[in-house]
């Protein structure tokens, strides 16, 4: 009997935990992650399974939630230096790493409105790494400038900021960001994708090298975590995503 077919999540989860354990970037030795977001925690998860020490403040879970004032703590923990990497999407995002949470349309939001900036702004400015996060990959999310900027970026010489975006990872490929001069290059393509069908759904101008990789499959021992310890680890808090993803209910 074959062994299942390698889900697009799986890949996603694999592919966050190796931009996680990129050794050309800060160590992350404490690793935040927001509510909703079961492809992050996968990652982060994976990470901490194969044996590599992070700490992990999953402010959707219960028991994996150190806080007790909701995100006020995370927050304090952040502005003293002590989250290493967070994890951010946006409503739209623009080639230039600015994130919109509030709307499109005139300020405040008079089209589609986002479910709003919250800490995100802060979060940016001030973990050493941010791993941008979207599933969907189309014009309209990734677009040519958003429409409203909730979270820069980039900043101007003389503002403080820790750090800016690692990467965007999609449905469709991996950007690296490169905050020097402001702007995606091309670093990997999913299966099934080339360079011209990710231009095609890109709203943003990106560069290209000569050769651009796929993106790797998980390996077989990642698949092995992700498919038992990982979703024992996240069934209880994401069930709909373990069920759909690995057919596991909260009573296996």
């Amino acid at each position: 009997m074959s062994a299942p077919a390698i889900m697009p999540e799986e890949r996603l989860a694999a592919t966050l935990a190796r931009l996680i354990l990129d050794p050309a970037a800060p160590p992350a030795r404490h690793i935040a992650v927001g509510a909703a977001s079961p492809i992050p925690a996968a990652a982060c998860w994976l990470v901490k399974l194969l044996g590599h020490p992070v700490r992990l403040s999953l402010l959707h879970r219960r028991g994996g939630n150190p806080f007790t004032e909701g995100t006020r703590e995370l927050f304090d923990l952040t502005g003293q230096g002590r989250i290493d990497l967070f994890f951010l999407g946006g409503g739209q995002i623009d080639g230039e790493a600015n994130l919109n949470l509030v709307g499109t349309g005139d300020w405040p939001g008079t089209g589609v409105r986002f479910p709003g900036s919250f800490g995100s702004a802060f979060m940016y400015f001030m973990t050493p790494r941010t791993i941008l996060f979207r599933e969907e990959h189309s014009p309209r999310v990734l677009v040519e400038k958003v429409d409203n900027i909730s979270a820069p970026g980039v900043s101007p010489p003389g503002v403080f900021r820790r750090g800016t975006a690692q990467a965007l990872v999609t449905g469709k490929c991996v950007f690296r960001f490169h905050p020097d001069r402001a702007r995606f290059s091309l670093e990997s393509l999913h299966p099934g994708e080339s360079v011209e069908s990710v231009r095609e759904a890109t709203g943003f101008a990106f560069d290209v090298s000569d050769a651009v990789p796929a993106t790797p499959d998980p390996t077989e021992a990642e698949l092995g975590l992700l498919r038992g310890r990982v979703c024992d680890e996240m069934v209880e808090t994401y069930p709909e995503f373990c069920a759909r993803v690995w057919g596991r209910s909260r009573a296996a």
